[in-house]
């Protein structure tokens, strides 16, 4: 197999060969078609998460087909369709896995930061968190929906939740998306069809994103800096900025909720509690649930998602990653092996 290769933290990306490796009890050996890049892939690369597995294929957004089973696993069937996401694997014992809330595991591992991930011709997995997707579509454009989709809708109905008055339960209410990346492009599709008002936060002078984001149906694209025509029901900030939390609680009404949606994040400045005060909420999400791929792929098809992806050959990997880091992607990159 052929993969791309993480040897230390803030060094490039390797192509090697090496074995194809073979599914043990309880996984499944996929072959991969399409690998989305995610910004979670540079926290890895880059340094900013702690103890990778070194040395690490990232990947976390994988779509293939199942090329081989291991021993005890009955589905899913050889030759199935399916993803890869971010959750590799629960304990499934400890008092978060018990009450459900498998995305706070005490326990876990993660696709392409503590095993190996997609950038690669092929990546074994736990069978049991294999995602199965849809046998129609392009496999690139499906990858995105793995981690900018999956975290985004987890994201995105925690907005939903514990709001005064409406709030995102009603149509026509008003959600910001701070950096308008690979899921807030894809949620911003949802949130429209649903009825709701999307306004686009970009990096200040980003025209492309902002002439993007209204593409997509947004009511308002402007620059992070800016406040919004309107005060917003909720926000959700995708880019990795400390300082958009205060932002966006200048943004939100009495009762509004902001949601932090990313792994990492640079430090969250001091603010004055007037920002906070009124019942406004900060919540960050962690991780993901095999119930949110469930519900997610449930909705996604009936939204006519569509994503917008540019795609690299697997060994230009470090080019798709330059990309992202430097902002001059619009949508989501996705590598091809």
């Amino acid at each position: 197999m052929r993969a791309m290769v993480l040897e230390r933290p803030g060094s490039p990306l390797r192509l090697r060969e090496r074995p194809t490796p073979q599914p043990g009890p309880g996984e499944a050996l996929v072959a991969v078609e399409a690998c989305g890049v995610c910004r979670t892939d540079l926290h890895v690369v880059d340094g900013e998460l702690p103890d990778p597995a070194l040395p690490l294929v990232p990947g976390h957004e994988v779509v293939g087909r199942v090329a081989a089973l291991g021993a005890g696993v009955a589905a899913p069937a050889p030759g199935a369709r399916v993803g890869v996401p971010w959750l590799g694997f629960t304990c499934g014992t400890c008092p978060y896995c018990a009450a459900g809330r498998e995305n706070l595991c005490d326990r876990p591992r993660f696709t392409g930061y503590t095993r190996d991930g997609g950038y690669a011709s092929h990546v074994v997995a736990d069978a049991r968190f294999v995602v199965p997707l849809p046998e129609e579509g392009d496999a690139a454009h499906l990858a995105p929906w793995l981690c900018a989709g999956l975290i985004g809708w987890r994201a995105y109905r925690m907005a939903g939740e514990g709001l005064a008055g409406e709030g995102l339960a009603g149509e026509g209410a008003a959600l910001g998306l701070y950096g308008f990346g690979a899921a807030a492009h894809i949620l911003a599709q949802i949130a429209r069809w649903q009825g709701r008002r999307v306004y686009a936060f970009t990096r200040p002078g980003d025209a492309a994103a902002q002439d993007f984001a209204r593409r997509l149906g947004a009511v308002w694209a402007g620059g992070s800096d800016e406040l919004p025509p309107e005060l917003l029901d909720a926000a959700i900030i995708f880019a990795p900025v400390g300082a958009l939390v205060p932002a966006a609680l200048k943004a939100v009404r009495k009762g509004g909720r902001v949601v932090c949606g990313g792994i990492h994040m640079s430090d969250i400045p001091s603010f004055p509690y007037r920002l906070l005060w009124e019942e406004r909420q900060v919540v960050s999400v962690a991780n993901l649930t095999r119930d949110d791929a469930r519900s997610f792929l449930d909705v996604a098809p009936r939204a006519g998602l569509q994503t917008d992806i540019t795609r690299y050959p697997l060994e230009r990997a470090n080019a798709a990653l330059d990309d992202l880091r430097a902002g001059r992607l619009v949508g989501a990159a996705v590598l091809i092996p």
